[in-house]
């Protein structure tokens, strides 16, 4: 088993100079230059939408960046992210990163891949916050200071190598998981268009106009069996209706209370579901004075301003919360309009800007009763509703198992960074056996 070393942070460096910004440049004549923005908090770089300046080669040559350098932000933190992030370039750039930026080269007899891991595990345990300098709203790193820290790593480089090359796996295993959960979101994307405009059979299968009929109506081409319709008529024929929250002369600040009646405001409406995490309260004998504006299971609440796309269902636990000031309450009739089909079409049609265009109000757009229950769209049968809506959610249950795969492998990834980087769990019976 080899031995487990102390030393300097700054003893793993062959060099440490800061980027060059240097003067404007193109990209056909300029050098690439990386910057905060092109690092990812996993320890990678994002190569898109690089920089391109002027740089004297004399001062190019000192700092560029190629396989191996680790890169250290200097600036640029917030309150919610600490300076002092750490990526690693896995290729021959051949450009240089900015003057915010740290360009190191790691000393011989150390796995440069493995420093890297040890700095992110640094960063991520919250050794840097103790370094952080506030001036001018500007968070900035303290490097000189940093670098003092001591750390424990093990003395064989073969070692630090098979550590890194264990990380390094873990790490494309959730590289390719991401990849395929975008893929799934496209696709997603894609279908969720597909069946809000041109529907699924009773056998499963999506129309199209080489398969099934189809006509002409003020959105385009549509299945023959919908309607075109709006909430306004639909609401005439079967019941069902739309209203406000209460006005703010009906409700006020003192009256909220850390326990009592759940009130939905616009923040809280969030992913199609509503955040219940921070959420206003009112008394239960307030809440009666405001009956009509309570929820029932199925409802739908709206978001009266701001982004306008924020709707959500009222999940059975939410009956007797109330609709806020901000909000509009939407019940459905139930032989006609599904609920999660219904703000399915609802956001359809408010990427597609007839809701958006319709929006009064000169700095933030406002929804009101009127326009939502003019708009015009295209409706299915109830039973081909449902049949939607069953696509859609075996399509999230499937990203919501990746989801779930992508979180436990970057808990794994997690632990094995804190057994691996401290010396709680060592490697050297994997270098034995080869």
């Amino acid at each position: 088993m080899s031995e487990w070393q102390k030393t300097q942070i700054k003893s793993l460096f062959a060099s440490s100079l800061p980027g060059e910004w240097g003067k404007e440049g193109t990209p056909e004549n300029g050098t690439p230059v990386l910057r905060s923005t092109n690092f990812r908090n996993d320890g990678s770089i994002d190569f898109s939408d690089i920089a391109y300046r002027t740089i004297e080669p004399a001062r190019l040559t000192k700092r560029l960046v190629v396989y191996g350098t680790v890169l250290i932000e200097k600036s640029g933190g917030s309150p919610t992210q600490a300076a002092g992030r750490i990526v690693f370039c896995d290729r021959d750039f051949g450009g240089t990163a900015s003057n915010f930026i740290e360009v190191v080269n790691i000393r011989k007899g150390f796995h440069p891949k493995y420093i890297a891991y040890l700095l992110l595990y640094l960063y991520q345990s919250g050794l840097v916050l103790k370094y952080q300098q506030q001036t001018t709203g500007i968070i900035n790193f303290k490097l000189n200071q940093y670098i003092e820290e001591p750390v424990g790593l093990p003395s064989d480089e073969l070692e630090q190598a098979k550590i890194a090359e264990i990380l390094a796996a873990i790490d494309r295993v959730i590289e390719r998981t991401e990849e395929l959960i975008a893929k799934h979101e496209r696709i997603k994307s894609g279908l969720t268009q597909a069946l809000l405009t041109r529907g699924i059979d009773e056998h499963g299968n999506l129309r199209s106009e080489s398969t099934h009929a189809f006509k002409d109506s003020q959105l385009g081409r549509i299945p023959q069996s919908w309607s075109q319709t709006s909430f306004g008529k639909v609401f005439a024929e079967y019941g069902g209706h739309v209203q406000t929250g209460p006005f703010g002369s009906q409700l006020h600040s003192y009256e909220y209370l850390a326990e009592g009646i759940p009130v939905v405001m616009p923040q809280d409406i969030i992913l199609g579901s509503i955040n219940t995490s921070d959420i206003a309260r009112i008394s239960n004998f307030k809440a009666k004075t405001l009956a009509r504006h309570r929820m029932l299971p199925g409802d739908l609440i709206f978001a009266r301003r701001g982004d306008l796309s924020k709707c959500a269902v009222a999940k059975p636990e939410y009956e007797g919360w109330l609709c806020g000031t901000g909000c509009l309450l939407m019940r459905l009739p139930s032989r006609a309009l599904s609920p999660r089909w219904t703000t399915e079409i609802y956001r359809f049609h408010t990427t597609q800007r007839q809701v958006s265009i319709q929006a009064v109000g000169s700095t933030m757009p406002n929804l009101n009763t009127e326009i939502l229950q003019s708009l015009i769209f295209a409706r299915p049968t109830l039973e081909e509703q449902l049949r939607i809506e069953d696509k859609l959610s075996r399509m999230e249950d499937h990203e919501e198992l990746m989801r779930g795969l992508l979180s436990k492998l970057g808990n794994l990834k997690t632990g094995l960074m804190h057994d691996l980087l401290t010396g709680r769990k060592r490697v050297t019976t994997l270098l034995e056996i080869e």
